[in-house]
């Protein structure tokens, strides 16, 4: 595939709309092997009742407030969603597809994929109901999909969706569609994109207004309750159910935004499960110590990274960013500031990642040899000890949110450690709204300290963030705001998106990430850890890093 024509797929991929490139999932990678049946809470499990009882309160720092889930939402949203509704399969915990509306995964072995990867075929279970007792069909389906095509719709994303053509519904239990392009992504985007019923929503006048976006009607294990805003959300028990549970009577998620205030209800009992923001560092040890309740140290997908703007002053030279790595004491800043609790990482990926590249070069903190890679690159010592080259001394800015206290206390580190290799470091930050504006979408930054989600819903492809195609600045769709350009790996993510194949796979993506590391296209600081706390005799809490909340299953969740 010439780079014109691999250019000219990706725009179609990646459709007309960057807001969604933002929302599409925190997960990590899922392999094409599917798993029959729903999953179970791993080890020996008290029996779950015969029928639901009791309650979970769900406690979260932010309040959920969108519930249509095709619509542009945060975690605490989705947290509510995967109750609510239903996909055609999720990814569990393990990194398996498991099916869910549908009877089974497509593939190509089994005649779901085509030989090419253009033609899909779904087959659909026949049990599942919408909560009103409506039956769920393949035109349920078919109008999700169209509905996230609608351009008049305010959906969350259309990455992949935009390439579903020619639907035709076969029969009640039988889907299919034809893909502009093979994308083998689209088997983890559909992991994360939930039915909506077609029954209510057909003959809305506008689809962005309807009743149903404050009552919503899914198939999944709950059914709408109430909502008081300002305060909680609570759903009812669904009996008609398709899948194994519910087995709870109520799962109310309360809104508690000071953490502080959240942590003490945990302590105290009003609070059954920590969610989304879960337990500060700070409080984690102590939270271990406490009598009746459980803690929780998860991986999540997201890296924490520095991520330089690979067209702006001493950035672009790669003897830099090398230097100003090995200047860096990650080490130091993990334990001092996060209490030891992420993983450092080389990677883009989350270490759980079917397609993780497990052979990258360990970071190695050390500042002499830091030195004396600059002063080979010509960068010599001036003023104050900051370092010149041809003119341009070695001053950086990094840049980020306000009011992260560890993130800032993480900077003034970084800018001792930089100091010492000859390297001046300006501090920058701004407000959410308005660094993740135009000055991160449009390259007008020096350095950001983020961090990202790199994959495509539960997918390893970065096609969006890596691609010479996605850079905003030039032209491009997608979040390439670093401006990293490289013609193999452009030319690896195009094989690597139209290959169905997990071993041939996993080879294009580890060479990708032994690229980016070389180049060091970011400098990877730890794959963040989310700790969550769970009350003694709740059972079956399994967190889920191919999920964007461990809500996702409380459909399993059950007091013994």
């Amino acid at each position: 595939m010439s780079d014109f024509d691999a250019g000219a797929r990706w725009r179609q991929i990646l459709g007309p709309s960057r807001r969604g490139l933002f929302a599409i999932g925190a997960t990590a990678a899922a392999g094409l092997v599917a798993r029959p049946g729903r999953t179970q809470p791993v080890g020996a499990q008290p029996k779950a009742p015969a029928k639901p009882r009791g309650q979970v309160v769900v406690g979260l720092s932010q309040e959920p407030t969108v519930f249509h889930p095709l619509m542009p939402g945060i975690e605490v949203d989705q947290g509510v969603w995967w109750n609510l509704f239903s996909t055609l399969w999720f990814i569990d915990p393990d990194g398996t597809f498991v099916p869910d509306l549908a009877a089974e995964i497509p593939t190509q072995r089994n005649g779901g994929i085509s030989a090419d990867g253009l033609l899909w075929t779904i087959k659909l279970r026949r049990d599942a109901k919408w909560h009103d007792g409506t039956p769920f069909t393949a035109e349920d389906v078919k109008f999700t999909l169209e509905l996230i095509n609608n351009p008049d719709f305010r959906v969350r994303n259309r990455v992949g969706h935009s390439l579903v053509k020619d639907i035709r519904v076969e029969a009640p239990d039988r889907i299919q569609w034809r893909m502009e392009t093979a994308y083998a992504p689209y088997l983890s985007i559909l992991s994360l994109t939930f039915m909506v019923p077609k029954h209510l929503l057909a003959g809305v006048a506008d689809p962005n207004l309807s009743p149903f976006n404050h009552a919503p009607v899914g198939t999944g294990p709950f059914r709408w309750g109430s909502r008081a805003a300002g305060d909680n959300v609570t759903l009812l028990a669904n009996p008609a159910y398709h899948g194994s549970g519910p087995h709870l009577e109520r799962a109310v998620f309360k809104y508690i935004p000071d953490l502080t205030v959240l942590y003490t209800q945990f302590r105290t009992g009003q609070v059954d499960y920590t969610g989304i923001a879960g337990i500060s560092p700070n409080f984690a040890d102590e939270a271990k110590g406490l009598r009746g309740r459980k803690v929780h140290v998860n991986p999540t997908a997201s890296v924490e990274s520095i991520a330089p703007n690979l067209e702006s002053g001493p950035w672009a030279d790669k003897a830099v960013r090398e230097a100003l790595y090995l200047g860096m004491n990650k080490q130091a800043l993990i334990e001092a500031l996060y209490y030891g609790l992420p993983t450092p990482t080389e990677s883009f990926l989350p270490n759980q990642s079917w397609a993780i590249e497990k052979d990258l070069p360990k970071h190695e903190y050390n500042p002499g040899k830091a030195n004396a890679l600059l002063d080979a690159a010509g960068w010599k010592r001036g003023a104050r000890g900051i370092r010149e080259k041809g003119g341009q001394r070695l001053e950086i800015a990094n840049s980020t949110t306000t009011g992260n206290p560890i993130r800032e206390q993480a900077q003034q580190l970084l800018m001792q450690d930089w100091q010492a290799v000859g390297a001046s470091m300006k501090i920058q930050n701004m407000p959410a709204a308005v660094i993740w504006g135009e000055f991160w979408q449009q390259s007008k930054f020096s350095s950001v300290m983020v961090a990202v989600n790199y994959q495509l819903g539960g997918d390893p492809d970065v096609t969006p963030r890596f691609s010479s195609k996605a850079i905003g600045a030039k032209g491009g769709r997608g979040q390439n705001n670093i401006q990293f350009q490289n013609a193999e790996v452009d030319r690896l993510l195009a094989e690597g998106a139209t290959e169905f194949d997990q071993d041939r796979r996993k080879a294009i993506y580890g060479r990708i990430q032994r690229i980016i590391r070389e180049e060091l296209g970011i400098l990877p600081i730890f794959q963040q850890a989310l700790v969550e706390g769970t009350k003694e005799g709740l059972n079956g809490f399994r967190p889920n890093i191919n999920t964007s909340s461990n809500c996702w299953n409380i459909r399993d969740w059950y007091w013994s």
